[in-house]
């Protein structure tokens, strides 16, 4: 195996003007403000775009997906209506991340069909959209191989293949299914891993699916920048402390980990009475809340969402400046997950994780792997009475979305020459199916609101109203 290491800054590409990739895919990548590469874009471009198999140590927030989507995009028969890149991920909070990356880098390309396939949703309509046709496929592992056991899905086109987060696929269970998926596919085709360890598991799984694989590792790539602090305390005194850990942090966007669904319920309803505007998203919530509550966490109306480890990993939120561990995590992975999401792209963050006297010996098992922790007291956690958390936008619910032919650019275009928002007031834009979602300061929530009630988009009346 050749294994690419980064060990110094010279030798290595920094901006995509540097790939040879078409004027029309630069320009696009220069629209979307693509415009430094993250250093495992830097280091894997490159090879990817040679067509040869990759396997990446990447971590969560590193960049990886806009790495492996590029070449995907690049190599892309749009005239070919057969699907020719399928990507696996363990989640459907990530896949359907990475449909939404995929779409906007192929944006310069006309009627590219991107189809996701996931647990939780409908079957049917999946099966239907397949008979259709697509050019990228991307899915759970289960849902996937219940459309190949079904005959639904043709994949003997595929000239690409993706495992994104393949670790997390290991833990939860995956890898019968993965090469039961994999089984069908052309051999002659690229592969691509990325995961953020290398571990037995993975190498077991590499050398099955890659050929003569290039493996691409930073050995620059600094652990992310997170300060940890564990507080000793007891569960009735917990709640009361995020108010003063959040106020004395000066955080704007808290994400706070329980371990059961009625421990996120209960702490939402205590954090409530305590004036806190908190989500929360757990397993128990049908999949069309869990996408509409990360969406409105994401594109910051709301401070604070409370989450099982459901949103531990596959939840691309960036700008997360404070993870607190209400519960200690079951194993040492799970806590990394979690405070991972706090260091995202490179950038620093604080975790804050409460335990108990009988939880010592969890906590010095964690001491051996992070011996940076810092152990304080809650008497020095000081209440800034003069911070309150709260979020600068507000979300609006339009009831149509791509099945209407309905884009963010539209929607856009409606509130800034239709209604005359500036587009500073305009924040994140999400176009699902049926649906879709805008951030607007909340400054002029009323003024986007009424224009979007009495106004045409597209021509259309939309319904309208606040989340």
């Amino acid at each position: 195996m050749v294994i690419i290491r980064q060990k110094r800054k010279g030798n290595i590409i920094s901006t995509f003007n540097q790939l040879n990739l078409p004027a029309q895919f630069l320009e696009n990548l220069q629209s979307l403000e693509f415009l430094k590469m993250t250093k495992i874009q830097a280091l894997a471009l490159p090879t990817l775009l040679q067509n040869r198999d990759v396997i990446a140590q990447a971590k969560t927030g590193s960049g990886k997906t806009v790495a492996f989507s590029i070449p995907v995009v690049h190599k892309l028969d749009v005239k070919k209506f057969k699907i020719q890149s399928l990507i696996l991920a363990p989640t459907r909070e990530l896949a359907n991340q990475i449909a939404v990356e995929i779409r906007k880098l192929s944006r310069h390309i006309h009627n590219v069909k991107v189809l996701t396939l996931c647990g939780g949703m409908p079957f049917k309509p999946q099966a239907a959209s397949l008979f259709h046709g697509a050019h990228i496929v991307v899915g759970t592992p289960g849902r996937i191989l219940k459309h190949i056991e079904e005959k639904n899905i043709n994949l003997e086109d595929v000239n690409t293949l993706v495992l994104d987060e393949a670790d997390k696929m290991l833990d939860m269970g995956f890898y019968e299914d993965i090469m039961k998926v994999i089984e069908p596919l052309p051999k002659q085709r690229q592969s691509l891993l990325f995961s953020a360890t290398y571990e037995e598991g993975i190498q077991k799984l590499s050398s099955s699916i890659l050929r003569d694989a290039v493996m691409i590792k930073d050995e620059e790539e600094q652990e992310a920048k997170i300060e940890q602090r564990f507080y000793e305390t007891k569960e009735e005194v917990k709640t009361t402390l995020i108010p003063a850990l959040i106020s004395s942090n000066k955080a704007q966007s808290v994400l706070i980990f329980c371990n059961t669904k009625i421990k996120c319920d209960e702490l939402a309803d205590e954090l409530f009475d305590l004036g806190l505007d908190v989500q929360t998203l757990h397993a128990d919530m049908e999949q069309k809340q869990r996408d509409e509550t990360m969406i409105i966490f994401s594109n910051k109306s709301y401070p604070i969402l409370i989450a099982t480890d459901v949103a531990s990993r596959g939840l691309h939120i960036d700008d997360i400046d404070l993870v607190i561990n209400y519960d200690l995590a079951r194993d040492d992975k799970v806590h990394t997950h979690r405070i991972g999401r706090t260091a995202r792209a490179g950038k620093g963050g604080l975790a804050v994780t409460f335990y108990e006297n009988y939880e010592k010996e969890k906590v010095e098992d964690l001491q051996e792997i992070f011996p940076d922790i810092v152990f304080d007291k809650t008497e020095n956690i000081i209440d800034d009475e003069n911070f309150k958390i709260d979020s600068e936008y507000r979300t609006i619910f339009i009831n149509g979305g791509k099945k209407q032919k309905l884009r963010a650019g539209d929607i856009l275009g409606a509130l800034t020459a239709g209604i005359g928002l500036e587009k500073s007031d305009i924040g994140k834009i999400n176009s699902l199916e049926f649906c879709s979602y805008v951030a607007v300061k909340k400054e002029v929530l009323s003024k986007a609101l009424q224009g979007l009630e009495k106004g045409r988009i597209k021509g259309k009346y939309f319904r309208v109203f606040e989340k």
